[in-house]
């Protein structure tokens, strides 16, 4: 009986001393969170081997449509010029100031299709990457856009720097075809809004940063006082001391804020439609 307590004692005090350690970095301010100094090593390669399995895990079932189409791949082109170059660079183009300084590195995604299946980048892309700067895209891109920037990934390992500059050049006014791409989320024509889906409008409120702001039920935040906290609004009268709360003036207020009071603080965030109308499903359970 004497040895199982031992073991059980002694996993006992190096489970304490661990936490301990563990509080002494985290309460003690002895972690160095200044992005001029790199992670260490070993919390790089801890970080990047949880996020590679946590991709994986959550894209198995994925299936991708085919991605060999040529007007698929100039949209990702676009879209990547757009929307990544400035932290990932490209052939013959440098990251921005931005990605040059970000710890972890955003590195080149010359070679992703070397490292990630298509369904992975298509995940990593649509969801982002929690604690790395890498933003989800699912809100300010459509579908097709995530698809395409997939295709484009898959192209770019084959790409010169003449070539790349070429693919991305901006399209001119009234030229069409596949001499150069156009802007990223021009298609014409704007999607049917459907009913409002609050386990969207969940996603979404934090997506367009509502959360900077406002302390929102069931968000993350670091409680802001910068806007009043949103608990509650479910059940109150008036939006904005101005607008009956129904469904229809809560997107009209999320998407043209300054048409019903010029004089807010309140910035307009370029919501949807329909991501608007989630947000205002969501807004509604707050009671």
């Amino acid at each position: 009986m004497g040895a199982p307590k031992t073991v059980l004692l002694t996993v006992a005090a190096l489970g304490l001393a661990g936490a301990a350690a563990g509080a002494l970095v985290v309460y003690g301010g002895l972690y160095n969170v200044a992005a001029t100094v790199q992670h260490t090593q070993p919390v790089h390669s801890l970080l990047e081997t949880a996020m590679h399995q946590s991709v994986k895990l959550r894209a198995r079932n994925i299936e991708p449509p085919r991605l060999d189409d040529e007007r698929l791949v100039m949209r990702g082109a676009a879209c990547f010029r757009d929307k990544c170059v400035q932290c990932h660079g490209a052939p013959g183009v440098a990251q921005g100031d931005i990605g040059k300084s970000m710890q972890p590195l955003p590195g080149p995604l010359v070679d992703a299709r070397h490292h990630w299946k298509p369904r992975e980048l298509y995940w990593i892309t649509r969801h982002g990457i929690k604690m790395s700067g890498m933003p989800a895209w699912e809100h300010r891109m459509s579908e097709e856009d995530l698809w395409a920037v997939v295709a484009f990934l898959a192209r770019l390992p084959d790409l010169t720097p003449q070539q790349y500059a070429e693919a991305t050049r901006t399209e001119p006014p009234g030229v069409q075809g596949l001499l150069a791409a156009p802007a990223c989320g021009a298609a014409s024509g704007a999607a049917p809004a459907h009913p409002g889906d609050v386990r969207r409008g969940a996603r979404a409120i934090f997506q367009y940063a509502c959360n900077a702001c406002h302390t929102i039920p069931g968000v993350t935040s670091s409680s802001p006082n910068v806007g009043p906290p949103l608990a509650g609004i479910g059940g109150r009268s008036l939006i904005a001391g101005k607008l009956a709360n129904t469904p229809d003036n809560m997107v009209r207020w999320l998407r043209h804020t300054h048409e019903v009071d010029r004089l807010t603080a309140m910035p307009e965030m370029g919501v949807t439609e329909q991501d608007a109308r989630d947000i205002a499903a969501y807004l509604a359970t707050l009671r």
